[in-house]
């Protein structure tokens, strides 16, 4: 049943009506069925209502959207609200039409009509509405500008509340420069309160936010950032034989749970949540790189607890009002505390015992640090003045090296969380809901062994990354070898830090790390480390081990069998009217699969197929019998071979041949080279043999001093030559 508003009060402002604190407990029990504020809840609404600006810092899960919409209730006029993210809004207003709360929200994924109707009510006499949330982007074009100065001219803006505050500092962890034009709202609405609120804020930031938006003689309210019914653990993988089967282990532990897993890349959440409900556990991977509608069935599965566990990237859950989260797990580091306590701290929201699990690794420690260090390019939009750039990039590796020291300290984990914000505590805030805490001894003993892996590794082997620079003095020379495959695999489309900005990545691609200078030299240093690469790999090459990136035989086998089981799960949800061969079309999908991303490597591969069981998994019948059934008039692929997997590094072809050949393969040409004669197979030229790499760029050399002979070539072609050859890294 729609709750109707209980009677409105005046315009809000110095002078007008004295709002008692009884009056503002009615509006809360009422509409949102609590009995008292929490916190600095009713400080904030007071301050607002009696038109002081002011600045708000609760802990995720303190209650923060309250401060605007129980003002927006007790007034005449609109509460202007503006959020970062179009997920946020839409989650937000739908809660309050559910508490019969007239809101909207503009956005561009709205229709005409919706946008219409909106723009009509508040071109009324009258608005029926009491919130209405935007982006700061819309908020910076003239059009909405210049709606929202009639709005105030005619004495109906009541509030400007800025939800995510921090996003306006470029010294905030997730800084944001749409936010920057916000600056301009206290000159052109003088009268009317700003509220900015944000859940994590260093001290400087708090200087920087309240600057930036001009607030005046603001009410600094701070509340303790300590979440007592959260605990802390850090798992370290370079001391586990399989992370991935760990992290099973430990969500089901923790039993049938809510639960969030953030990771760094896309691929590895769609990687991690098949891998998931292999062993049964219900998850679903969500990202910016699934379409609109499957996001958004995730999220009200979830939501709904439908499913399980969420496995995303970090801006998943920013607003999404649900409090029962008992398990957040990173399994990759964060980039700083300000982003970790954020995210763990969606854990518990209903102050019952939650746990933050991250998952640490020197892997992803050095990646990160190489993400930091080589963000200049995105930066430069953002700051132009090579000072500015300077002073944000230490900044960020000052912030991650606070993350680091999280995860490798010895000491309590809670009192370094707090303490990161400025907040002084004893030791004794703890009781023991840490792992540091609980068990100093077996946290002590791990780091130790932790050390010495680290040290062993320094010596004996290199990074899957870099390996590390004989002269580790200066930063920019700190990459002596670089894997193409790891490159791809780390591109701006894969790793996504808000999961919307993906300049720092996008220059990675563009980063040389070896400069022109000297390359002979470096060309040297290059030969002597693959010289022991490859002496640390002879033994593997022996044993005719493939590659991990690389899509095998039986890893392809074991899809289609996956493929299978879902085929078989559509089959039974469908009901017995629905027929089809089963090993005939998973053989099909498996190798449709294989055909998109088989040779881009393993984890885009695995991606395509979980995509494909997610599909199986909703479709309905008209839609299975369009896709598998339209290719009944063309030759389906054979089914696989039921002898022994054959290693894919011994020919490309044999692994062919134990899977699919390709669907629209000609029959007949199939049939010709069935009948192929031996002799002819033995007469087919050997293949040239492969170069090392030292013989390559020899050879690169050799050609490149040739061709300066012929009086076209460009005198500078040396000077170019160098440069090109940098890519190999």
């Amino acid at each position: 049943m729609k709750k109707s508003s209980l009677p409105l009060r005046g315009r809000i402002g110095p002078g007008n009506h004295e709002y008692s604190n009884e009056s503002l407990v009615k509006l809360l029990r009422w509409h949102f069925g609590h009995s008292e504020f929490r916190g600095k809840q009713l400080e904030t609404i007071k301050a607002v209502l009696s038109g002081k600006d002011c600045f708000c810092l609760m802990p995720t899960g303190g209650g923060k959207s309250v401060c605007y919409q129980i003002p927006a209730l007790a007034t005449k006029g609109i509460v202007l609200v503006v959020c970062p993210l179009i997920a946020l809004m839409e989650n937000q207003v739908m809660a309050l039409k559910e508490k019969g709360i007239s809101a909207e929200y503009l956005s561009s994924t709205q229709s005409i009509q919706d946008k219409k109707k909106i723009h009509e009510d508040l071109d009324s006499g009258k608005p029926a509405l009491r919130l209405l949330y935007v982006t700061p982007e819309l908020i910076a074009t003239p059009g909405f500008m210049a709606k929202l100065m009639k709005i105030y001219s005619r004495g109906l803006l009541s509030l400007i509340a800025i939800d995510e505050a921090h996003c306006i500092s470029t010294w905030g962890h997730d800084f944001r420069p749409g936010y920057r034009k916000l600056s301009s709202l206290r000159s052109r609405l003088p009268n009317v309160p700003i509220l900015a609120l944000t859940a994590t804020a260093a001290p400087k930031v708090q200087k920087d936010v309240i600057a930036s938006l001009g607030l005046q003689n603001p009410l600094v309210l701070m509340s303790s950032f300590n979440r007592p019914n959260i605990y802390y653990e850090v798992r370290y993988k370079d001391l586990l034989d399989d992370p991935l089967a760990d992290l099973s282990k430990q969500l089901k532990a923790s039993g049938d749970v809510c639960g969030i897993i953030y990771c760094l890349e896309r691929a590895l959440c769609d990687q991690l949540s098949v891998y998931l409900a292999k062993y049964g556990i219900s998850c679903a991977a969500y990202h910016a790189g699934l379409k609109n509608e499957l996001r958004k069935s995730v999220l009200e599965d979830w939501l709904s607890s439908k499913i399980q566990v969420v496995v995303a990237t970090v801006a998943f859950g920013m607003g999404i009002d649900r409090k029962d989260v008992r398990v957040v797990c990173h399994f990759n580091i964060p980039k700083s505390m300000e982003a970790f306590y954020q995210e763990s701290g969606r854990a518990g929201r209903d102050q019952l015992p939650s746990k933050s699990l991250l998952y640490y690794g020197l892997e992803d420690r050095r990646r990160m640090e190489f993400i930091l260090r080589n963000s200049s390019s995105a930066d430069k939009k953002i700051l132009p003045s090579s000072s500015s750039q300077k002073k944000l990039s230490e900044k960020s590796l000052t912030d991650f090296a606070q993350m680091v020291e999280y995860c490798e300290g010895s000491g309590c984990r809670r009192k370094q969380i707090l303490e990161s914000f400025g907040e002084q505590v004893p030791a004794s805030i703890c009781s023991k809901s840490c792992d540091a805490c609980k068990h100093p001894n077996t946290v002590a003993a791990y780091l130790e062994e932790l050390t010495t892996t680290c040290a062993v590794g320094r010596n004996n082997s290199s990074s899957r990354i870099f390996v590390s620079s004989s002269n580790m003095n200066d930063e920019k020379e700190f990459s002596e070898f670089w894997n193409r495959k790891d490159e791809a695999s780390g591109s701006g489309e894969d790793i996504s830090d808000s999961d919307d900005d993906t300049e720092v990545v996008k220059s990675l691609a563009g980063t040389k790390s070896l400069k022109k200078s000297g390359l002979n030299e470096k060309i040297a240093l290059l030969e002597r480390a693959e010289e022991n690469y490859y002496q640390n790999k002879i033994s593997v090459k022996q044993n005719d081990k493939q590659d991990k990136n690389v899509v095998s035989a039986s890893f392809r086998e074991a899809s289609r069998k996956r493929l299978e089981n879902a085929i078989e799960q559509a089959q039974q949800r469908l009901g017995s009217s629905f027929k089809i061969e089963v090993e005939r079309y998973a053989c099909f999908l498996e190798h449709e699969c294989y055909e998109k991303y088989g040779r881009t490597g393993k984890s885009f591969y695995y991606s395509q197929v979980a995509s494909t069981m997610r599909w199986l998994s909703t479709a309905d019948s008209k839609e299975l019998t369009s896709r598998l059934r339209a290719e009944e008039n063309t030759e389906l692929p054979a089914l696989p071979s039921p002898s022994p997997m054959l290693d894919l590094s011994k020919s490309e072809k044999t692994n062919e041949e134990v899977h699919c050949s390709p669907v629209l393969e000609n029959p007949a040409s199939n049939l010709s080279k069935q009948n192929a004669s031996p002799a002819a197979a033995a007469a087919a030229p050997p293949l040239p043999p492969i170069p090392s790499f030292a013989e390559f760029v020899n050879g690169r050399m050799e050609k490149a001093n040739h061709s300066n002979k012929s009086p076209r070539l460009s005198i500078n072609r040396d000077e170019k030559d160098p440069v090109k050859r940098t890519r190999l890294l």
